[in-house]
């Protein structure tokens, strides 16, 4: 299996933004340099039902990419939670992916899931999960 290094403190911040909306999927980037994640970049949720979906504020999304641009940093990944369910990609997940290229992490809000931040790859319509370090 490939693996991944997100720092624990990324890890940290993406399971609180989680947490601090329980009921609907937040969602955001994760911005690295050289390959090495750096920081997280919360983006709102537009969804018409964000207790199901997440469709990231596209202001906001260019603004995230355009300070990494300025920062001299790439996109690494795209996190979103998931309020009732596992931390694994839905069938809408996997199709509405617009950067196959990239990890996509998926967070449960669930306290109780034993794995409650996992990461993947989508390949060629595949889901590939990565094993996480810190």
């Amino acid at each position: 299996m490939q693996s991944i290094r997100l720092p624990r403190e990324l890890c940290e911040q993406i399971l609180a933004h989680a947490r601090s909306a329980p009921d609907v999927e937040v969602c955001g980037l994760v911005a690295a340099s050289n390959g090495i994640p750096l920081r997280c970049v919360p983006v709102s949720n537009i969804a018409r039902q964000p207790q199901r979906y997440f469709t990231m504020d596209p202001k906001q999304q260019i603004d995230a990419f355009r300070v990494m641009r300025e920062r001299g940093e790439q996109l690494f990944a795209i996190y979103h939670s998931h309020p009732r369910g596992p931390a694994h990609p839905s069938d809408t997940d996997l199709q509405e992916a617009g950067y196959p290229d990239v990890v996509h992490i998926i967070v449960s809000a669930d306290s109780s899931d034993p794995a409650p931040l996992r990461c993947y790859r989508f390949i060629a319509g595949k889901i590939v999960e990565l094993e996480l370090t810190s």
